[in-house]
């Protein structure tokens, strides 16, 4: 019990500088305070649920209250923290931090003109951070003041816009990598030595990497295409430099890499033009007035919402097949990303259009004819 005692009452030692704090005054001075306004804010947090329920407040309303003591929480609680600490310390606070900041810069690597402690390894997280916003906003402007002004089509606007974005990515991070105190030229010839170790292990990353530079340049996609890949049909959400991101027709993301897009066939359905043509496929029964079917056919295609105004449809007479005639009907529709939706409204708007004028729709039916052979009685009969 005595040893334990020492130690809460031995001064803190941070690496070789010693601290005039001990663990006890941490623990009494620092700990207990933030421990107890963690604990009045959660039942802060809990009365005032409680009390709003009673009260039978709406939901919005309650949302509204907990978010602003949270609020309230988050800014109290550093401010404490801070005020405490430094009250702890005293005037020792300032050369703690500068002790502090002198271990973290202390370097783990040093080569040329290049030093990488940690210190440089967190600068990196912003200066990553700010490079990406940079060239998002450089991409996002560029394609909306000035390609989409010069009358470029979506594709190349796409295409253009991207690689502006890589660009500006690149120089925004070897301009803030240099800031940060890093040597690009020492850092190229690490990277040089390192690559040949880990090449192997990443040349699926870096082949999923010169894909995505061929689809931006080459464009056998862009953002907001229907696509049909791997047997899943939706909508390109964003090509990434490694990966694209498809979103399906039931809201499900689909992450392919980009090596696949480009080795493996893509059914685009609007590469050029968003229209395509819907195909619905119905039987009907060898005693229907094909004249007729077609007129419905037509006339139900003609009121497809989705269809595109100056286009007629095209009902053509497939095949004689066992249960019926197979006849289909093909319609324009403006929006290729409306394919699933404008088949369902054809299907169920043909059946009833079938039902009011008594077109039959055939079912698979077999007809089993029984040849009448004599019975054994009969044959004894007749010997």
């Amino acid at each position: 019990m005595e040893n334990l005692w020492s130690m809460l009452n031995e001064p803190i030692t941070i690496g070789e500088y010693p601290v005039n704090v001990s663990v006890l005054a941490v623990l009494l001075r620092l700990v207990l305070p933030l421990a107890l306004v963690w604990a009045a804010y959660r039942v802060i947090r809990l009365v005032a649920l409680r009390l709003l329920t009673r009260l039978e407040a709406p939901e919005a309303a309650r949302r509204t209250v907990i978010t602003w003591i949270r609020r309230v929480y988050l800014v109290i609680f550093p401010l404490l923290a801070v005020a405490y600490v430094g009250g702890l310390l005293g005037a020792e606070i300032f050369a703690l931090v500068s002790r502090i900041v002198a271990v973290l810069n202390e370097p783990f690597f040093e080569s040329g003109g290049t030093r990488l402690s940690v210190v440089t390894i967190l600068l990196m997280i912003p200066v990553f951070s700010v490079a990406s916003w940079v060239a998002h906003l450089a991409k996002q402007a560029v394609e909306s003041r000035f390609l989409a002004k010069i009358g470029l089509d979506p594709a190349r606007r796409f295409s253009i816009a991207s690689l502006i974005r890589y660009v500006v990515l690149i120089i925004a991070m070897v301009i803030g990598l240099s800031v940060i105190g890093i040597n690009l030229s020492s850092l190229a010839v690490i990277l040089g030595v390192l690559g040949i170790g880990i090449g192997f292990g990443l040349q699926n990353v870096v082949a999923n990497f010169f894909a995505g530079i061929v689809i931006i340049l080459t464009r056998p996609l862009k953002e907001g295409d229907r696509i049909l890949v791997h047997d899943y049909e939706g909508t390109v959400y964003q090509i990434r430099m490694i990966s694209t991101v498809i979103n399906t027709v039931t809201n499900e993301t689909i992450i392919v890499p980009n090596s696949e897009l480009i080795s493996r066939y893509i059914h685009n359905y609007s590469y050029e033009d968003l229209r395509i043509i819907v195909v619905n496929m119905v039987q009907v029964s060898y005693s229907s007035d094909l004249d007729r079917v077609e007129e419905i056919l037509r006339a139900v295609s003609l009121e497809n919402p989705f269809r595109v105004e100056e286009t007629e449809p095209r009902v053509l007479f497939r095949s004689f097949d066992d249960s019926g005639i197979t006849v289909s009907v093909g319609t324009w529709i403006r929006d290729a990303r409306e394919r699933i939706f404008a088949s369902s409204w054809m299907t169920r708007e043909i059946w009833r259009a079938f039902r009011r004028n008594q077109i039959e729709i055939p079912f698979p039916q077999r007809d089993l004819h029984v040849k009448s052979m004599p019975m054994p009685a009969e044959q004894a009969g007749a010997s």
